[in-house]
């Protein structure tokens, strides 16, 4: 008897090569091909007269074959079979393209089902390579409701169709039950082997949509009971016990007010680190919203309690400006800060080490240099990891077991829609820094085409006889012969145009095929003032802080996703002159036009991040390998996201009850959880 995890090659039909094929789909099992939903349905189940089947609609047909087909041999390579086919309300011509079977196969008087667009010109009426039927046998791919799957190299659809077929009926009884009784009660789902039954072969529509209702919500369930076990299992970690210092003290020395929204998150914060459990919590906000702020004055409480604070960045230059900047800060309260970084010389780094090691530094700063080998800390009390989706996830633990149980917090300046933030952040407490700090301007931000080149130039022209800078920024870094649309614009090839149309300014390079110590030089070198125009690829995108830069070209910015496009916007805008963002894109595509425009109407980064996700998917928006986001095969994260709150709220309330889910009725549910742990514990974030 075959059982759920039996390879799919057990199956009939499947020999090592189409195995092989399934593997690639990420199909090895039998559950996985259960697993493998169809992307959409072809409706053959009604038939419709010939007569009233419209003009590019997929429709059935059920009619009489009126005449022998015909062979006809266009040329070399291209063979037709063409037959009459006929129904009590007119005829239609059918044409097979190299499928020179078909004249054998059918035959005058023959009833046949087609299925396929239909053509009309004039009053004639043609279909061209339909599915094709002969009636009197066993219906197989029409009369009813066909399942289209992804499909690859080595299977065809007919492939997938019949291994999923003999699948079902050997292991879908197999199925566990794992959403408890209450929730598909209190929910009307329909039973698991119902779902899968149906999502593969519906019945009819009414079956098809209980199937994929149910299929959402557990799909989404599975994930949210799988987010609150982490963030459980992390609560249950004992930590260092801070006491809580008087934050207004800390406050009055700034010379500016922090806004609530950083007061509230610092709080959230000191909460976690004096209840005794390590704090692990994300402190998400908007380009120019003050994170920086927040670390600065948990830094000090750290410091108040004897602890040190390691503070990691995922560029030497951020390293160096985030020195710069809490120094100013923190220095005046008696908190020692130092910084460390892999291009510093062998003297330095050996000097800074033996400080750090002897606890005479309270908040150190650097790149992953922090937790290289000889780097060690006797009182590392918290970690900061800032743009935390830069680093993997053994680069953060590789930190944080420098220390014993230290308190983390991690930042984000990429603003992640609420749906999405339930799985990506699901196992962290979650602060939003949703209000700016008074002074931050917004950026007037403007979409043109390339004609307005000349006036683009003109316009970099004039920022810097104001003594202003810009950036520039390009899709490629060097033009590529494979590539075949010649409007896209390098880095490399943007740079020496730029030369020549403004041969009085000082115009500099960076890209991504640099070295670091390349890039980190030319970084500073528009950070001092010294390049007017720094043309780059998307490796300025975060954290770069250059005050003095007012202007953000971005060419090509179809290429872009509305996030990426709002993250370079926010290198601009934060000096006291007025700064604009111009976006070049010739694009004529209708969905390209509305991106763009949705980003000069709003400089509101949860905003945009919403209609990023809405229109690219969650896998677009972050890639999902990346960032750990298990896939979807049959949730939308922005159609869905009543049923994850819904999903979210019942798996808190099953932990509520029932926290290691040791009850009889939420084993299914745990080995469920402990199943897809096993299959993300590389990427979770």
């Amino acid at each position: 008897m075959a059982t759920l995890q039996d390879p799919v090659k057990s199956l009939k039909g499947i020999g090592e090569k189409r195995a092989r094929a399934f593997a690639g789909l990420g199909v090895v099992t039998l559950y996985d091909l259960l697993s493998y939903f169809p992307r959409r349905y072809e409706d053959r189940s009604t038939v419709t007269p010939i007569a009233l089947a419209q003009n590019g609609e997929a429709t059935c047909i059920s009619a009489i074959i009126a005449e022998d087909p015909r062979l006809a041999r266009i040329r070399r390579g291209m063979e037709l079979v063409k037959v009459k086919a006929v129904d009590e309300s007119g005829m239609m011509e059918v044409t097979y393209f190299n499928q020179n079977w078909m004249k054998n196969s059918l035959s005058r008087g023959q009833e046949v089902t087609f299925y396929g667009k239909m053509e009309l010109s004039g009053s004639k009426r043609r279909m061209s390579n339909p599915v094709t039927e002969i009636a009197g046998g066993q219906s197989r791919i029409t009369g009813k409701i066909i399942p289209i799957y992804h499909a690859c190299h080595g299977l065809t659809q007919k492939n997938i169709l019949q291994s999923v077929a003999l699948a079902v009926d050997a292991c879908a009884a197999q199925l566990p039950e794992w959403i408890p009784n209450e929730i598909l009660t209190r929910h009307a789902l329909a039973d698991v082997g119902f779902a899968y039954r149906q999502v593969h072969f519906p019945t009819d529509f009414d079956a098809l949509a209980r199937a994929k209702k149910r299929l959402v919500y557990e799909e989404l369930f599975t994930l949210a009971c799988t987010m609150e076990a982490r963030r459980l299992g992390g609560r249950t970690a004992r930590g260092k016990v801070f006491f809580a210092p008087e934050l207004d003290g800390f406050y009055s020395r700034l010379p500016y007010p922090p806004t609530n929204a950083q007061k509230r998150a610092v709080t959230d914060a000191l909460k976690d680190m004096t209840s005794g459990r390590a704090m692990n919590r994300l402190i998400q906000g908007d380009v120019g919203s003050g994170k920086t702020l927040c670390a600065a004055a948990l830094a000090w409480v750290a410091a108040c309690n004897g602890y040190c604070t390691a503070f990691m960045v995922p560029t030497e230059v951020l390293a160096q400006q985030h020195f710069a900047s809490l120094s100013t800060l923190l220095t005046p309260l008696g908190i020692r800060v130092g910084v460390l970084t892999g291009s510093m010389r062998a003297k330095e780094k050996t000097a800074l080490r033996e400080t750090l090691s002897e606890g005479k530094i309270d908040l150190i700063i650097g790149t992953h240099a922090l937790f290289s080998e000889g780097v060690t800390y006797p009182n590392l009390g918290l970690v900061i990891t800032d743009e935390q989706h830069r680093f993997g996830v053994e680069q953060r633990a590789a930190l944080i077991h420098k220390g014993e149980t230290p308190h983390v917090l991690v930042m984000s300046a990429t603003p992640i829609p609420r749906t999405l933030a339930l799985l990506l952040y699901g196992d962290l407490d979650v602060s939003v820094l949703d209000e700016m700090p008074p002074g931050r301007q917004t950026v007037d931000t403007y979409a043109v085409g390339s004609r307005y080149r000349d006036r683009l130039i003109a316009f970099l022209h004039k920022q810097a006889e104001n003594g202003n800078q810009s950036y520039v920024i390009c899709p490629m870094v060097e033009d590529a012969e494979e590539e075949t649309d010649p409007a896209l614009k390098s880095a490399e090839r943007q740079t020496e145009e730029l030369k020549l149309a403004l041969p009085d300014l000082s115009i500099g390079c960076m890209h991504g095929r640099m070295k670091s110590e390349e890039k980190d030089d030319v970084m500073l070198r528009f950070s001092r003032g010294e390049l007017d125009v720094l043309v780059a690829t998307t490796v300025v995108e975060v954290g770069v802080n250059v005050p003095n830069a007012t202007l953000m070209i971005i060419e090509n910015a179809e290429r872009f996703g509305l996030s990426q496009l709002h993250q370079l916007r926010g290198r601009v805008g934060r000096g006291k002159d007025k700064s604009f963002c111009v976006l070049v894109s010739d694009a004529e595509n209708e969905e390209a036009k509305q991106r763009l425009a949705i980003l000069c109407k709003t400089n509101d980064g949860f905003q945009i991040a919403e209609e990023d996700l809405k229109l690219r998917g969650p896998g677009d928006f972050l890639g999902e390998r990346q960032h750990g986001l298990p896939a979807m095969y049959a949730a939308d994260l922005w159609a869905d996201a009543e049923v994850l709150k819904a999903a979210k709220e019942d798996a808190e309330m099953i932990f509520r009850q029932d926290a290691s889910l040791a009850l009889p009725e939420h084993q299914a549910l745990r080995k469920r959880i402990e199943r897809v742990q096993l299959n993300t514990v590389s990427t979770m974030n």
